[in-house]
């Protein structure tokens, strides 16, 4: 997401281009999954697509690790630099997808997502949501999510590259290990009332986690920075198999991930029903499973050496601003396939997710043709 020599390695377009449409079929099948017990065909067919692109926000996460790791310039310089990068797309799909929504809901279109509610988009709610993003996103604008989560990364990343620049490859391995842990104990938690544990005060946190402390024994190594830092390690300390020994590693893992993710999910659902949750501690993109996923699509990727035609280059360039804008034609999407083309549901998330991707790059590629335009997309 980022102008880097490192981003016409054909490799890394790939990369950036299979994160983003990946993200546009995982919001694909959120409307089947939405199912449950309505419709126990579609929810597990939105779960078995959907637990499939897990890795999709780590790859784009990775990608940053790739390009920005580690940072060699000033911080106040390397702040203002991303903060110009981030903040004009940002606020401009914050206030603009609001009224996209709302001029869609008000257009006549029979709306049969289950997860929109028409009573939300009145004018003076719509004209709420264009202010109140400084807060946080709405469903309208859901993928900014990622923004949020994405300027912290850059606030750290000046800060930890001077220890990345030094440290020596087992004492990354140790920060890597102390990570894929703290990926482990939303589960340690899920299962941590059957032993016996009742909370803290009714808080059901654990290693320190209570009404007034979020921040456990493992806080400071979870989350996104260690896929940053994952990738920084991979591209500097390559793993040099050949491609026997990759797939050999890489489609077992990628499996077991698949199986835990998918298998999990339709599980939970199904013993703990309505726990919502524990639903989502499954999808994690921090989670165990999703980490196998991300690691196994990560090393085939990078192994592959090929010439980048322009089309991925391009589509590779205009990844940012097909995720931005790329919800609402999923939404749109839906509504106009799943009535209409008879065809069972694995093909309608492909079409909803196909149609929604190609809309979203013409749209992308249209205000990149102009010089202020571009800059909220690219």
């Amino acid at each position: 997401m980022k102008t880097s020599s490192k981003e016409h390695i054909a490799w890394v377009d790939l990369l950036r281009v299979i994160a983003c449409f990946l993200v546009v079929i995982s919001h694909s099948c959120d409307p089947f999954v939405g199912q449950f017990d309505a419709n126990r065909s579609e929810f597990l067919t939105g779960t078995l697509i959907g637990s499939l692109v897990r890795p999709c926000v780590p790859l784009f996460v990775m990608m940053s690790g790739v390009l920005l790791l580690p940072v060699n310039m000033e911080m106040g310089k390397f702040y203002s630099k991303r903060t110009k990068r981030l903040l004009i797309p940002f606020v401009f799909w914050s206030i603009v997808l609001p009224l996209l929504y709302y001029v869609y809901i008000h257009s006549g279109v029979e709306i049969i997502s289950p997860n929109i509610d028409v009573k939300d988009y009145s004018l003076g709610r719509t004209l709420q949501k264009m202010y109140l993003f400084v807060f946080n996103f709405t469903y309208d604008t859901t993928p900014l999510w990622y923004i949020y989560m994405l300027i912290g990364l850059y606030l750290f990343m000046p800060i930890i590259s001077p220890w990345l620049k030094q440290a020596k490859k087992k004492e990354i391995h140790w920060f890597l290990g102390i990570w894929i842990v703290s990926m482990c104990l939303p589960y340690i938690q899920m299962l941590a009332p059957y032993v016996g544990y009742t909370g803290n005060y009714g808080n059901m946190g654990i290693l320190g986690v209570c009404d007034w402390n979020v921040h456990g024994t493992f806080y400071y190594f979870s989350g996104f920075l260690g896929y940053t830092v994952l990738a920084y390690y991979l591209i500097h300390h390559p793993l040099n198999w050949n491609w026997s020994r990759t797939l050999w590693t890489a489609v077992p893992v990628f499996l077991l991930g698949y199986a835990i993710t998918a298998g999990g999910f339709i599980l939970t659902q199904e013993y703990f029903p309505g726990s919502y949750a524990n639903l989502e501690i499954i999808w994690y993109f921090s989670g165990i499973n999703v980490f196998l996923m991300t690691f196994a699509v990560f090393i085939v990727v990078q192994k592959a050496r090929f010439q980048s035609p322009p089309l991925l280059q391009k589509v590779a360039a205009l990844s940012f601003g097909i995720y931005l804008c790329h919800f609402i034609f999923v939404q749109m999407g839906y509504d106009l396939i799943y009535p209409n083309i008879p065809v069972p549901p694995a093909f309608k998330i492909l079409l909803i997710a196909l149609s929604s991707f190609v809309i979203s790059f013409l749209v992308a590629w249209l205000l990149s043709l102009n010089k202020i335009t571009k800059k909220v997309v690219m």
